[in-house]
């Protein structure tokens, strides 16, 4: 049964989840569909062990779902908001380098083809 985590709570799980590259992986191809242990470890090149092994990590954290599916069982992201709220973040710049002009002509803390003042 799902439940509603407070943000403390949402954020720390979110930070123990992409603080392992493996686990990050997972998401990312997670975010783009919908997707099953042996496919993933096979699409990211790991053993099934390791994706079964961070995918309970995941799921522990409430970010992803399985779902089974007869013999199989069927992973993704457990609420649309957050894989929105991940697409998002994926879209932010984080580090913007000094210098290098601004390219986003949406970016609301400079003009654009200006120097970023971050």
């Amino acid at each position: 049964m799902l439940t509603i985590a407070s943000r403390l709570d949402v954020m720390t799980r979110l930070g123990r989840a992409m603080a392992d590259p493996t686990r990050s992986r997972i998401l990312l191809s997670l975010l783009d569909s919908a997707g099953y242990p042996a496919e993933l470890a096979r699409d990211l090149e790991l053993s099934r062990t390791n994706v079964s092994n961070h995918l309970t990590c995941l799921r522990g954290c409430g970010l992803i779902v399985a779902t089974p599916e007869g013999r199989r069982t069927r992973y993704e992201i457990s609420d649309p908001h957050l894989a929105m709220g991940m697409r998002q973040l994926l879209s932010a710049v984080v580090a913007v380098d000094e210098g290098v002009p601004c390219t986003d002509a949406g970016c609301e803390c400079c003009t654009p083809g200006a120097e970023c003042g971050l």
